[in-house]
């Protein structure tokens, strides 16, 4: 505890007076230029690795990075993207995932998560349609469980963002052409993002740059949609 007070304090004698004018404007309203979804993991700070100022990004984080379906509204992701998109007009959507996800091994081994039941509930129900696509892919059985988990944490996003696309808010945004709804995945030991190309089912690096490092991946050439 004492080391976020003392964080605080480098905020409050530091860090505001440096953005005092940022945080004057700021305390009149908001005009986010994204609406970033991901998890809640600590390890996944999205204003750090996109170098974001406030006000910049419009965050929903929970376990898994997770987007229900249409008509659930008891998680309160529903309407943070209805609210984003609606009121304060964001651009783009974007839905990240990342290596080494809980709530994905959670997915992988459901019957461990008995200790868990709000956990096991959120998983059961909000990630079914991930699970689905692990279940449809051949041989994801058989494969190691490392490699099971990469796989889940990209089909995962997939998913999500075909869940996003059916909400009301998102389906007339994109139709107008007001929106555009991205997948990512971020590599926490690497740093690295890549996004998801619809016409080549995969993902691919977000920098041109990053390229030969995916393309060194084990896993990264594989077509999974």
């Amino acid at each position: 505890m004492q080391q976020l007070i003392d964080g605080y304090a480098k905020f409050r004698s530091k860090v505001f007076p440096q953005h005092s004018e940022l945080f004057e404007k700021l305390s009149t309203g908001q005009q986010p230029q994204a609406l970033f979804i991901c998890c809640s993991d600590s390890r996944v700070m999205p204003e750090m690795i996109m170098q974001c100022e406030p006000g910049v990004l419009f965050p929903i984080r929970n376990a898994g990075n997770l987007v229900p379906v249409p008509g659930e509204a008891s998680s309160g992701v529903a309407a943070t993207v209805e609210y984003a998109i609606r009121v304060l007009n964001v651009a783009d959507v974007i839905i990240c995932g990342h290596s080494d996800c809980g709530a994905m091994k959670g997915m992988l081994h459901m019957e461990q998560l008995e200790s868990l039941p709000v956990v096991k509930a959120w998983l059961e129900n909000a990630g079914a349609s991930s699970r689905g696509r692990l279940a449809s892919v051949k041989d994801a059985e058989a494969l190691p469980f490392q490699e099971k988990l990469a796989l889940l944490a990209e089909l995962n996003v997939i998913a999500q963002v075909e869940n996003l696309k059916a909400h009301p808010a998102v389906y007339e945004a994109m139709r107008r052409g007001t929106l555009k709804v991205h997948g990512w995945m971020y590599d926490i030991g690497s740093g690295g993002i890549r996004r998801f190309d619809t016409e080549k089912g995969s993902f691919v690096a977000l920098l041109p740059e990053d390229q030969p490092v995916i393309e060194a991946g084990v896993r990264d050439e594989r077509k999974i949609a």
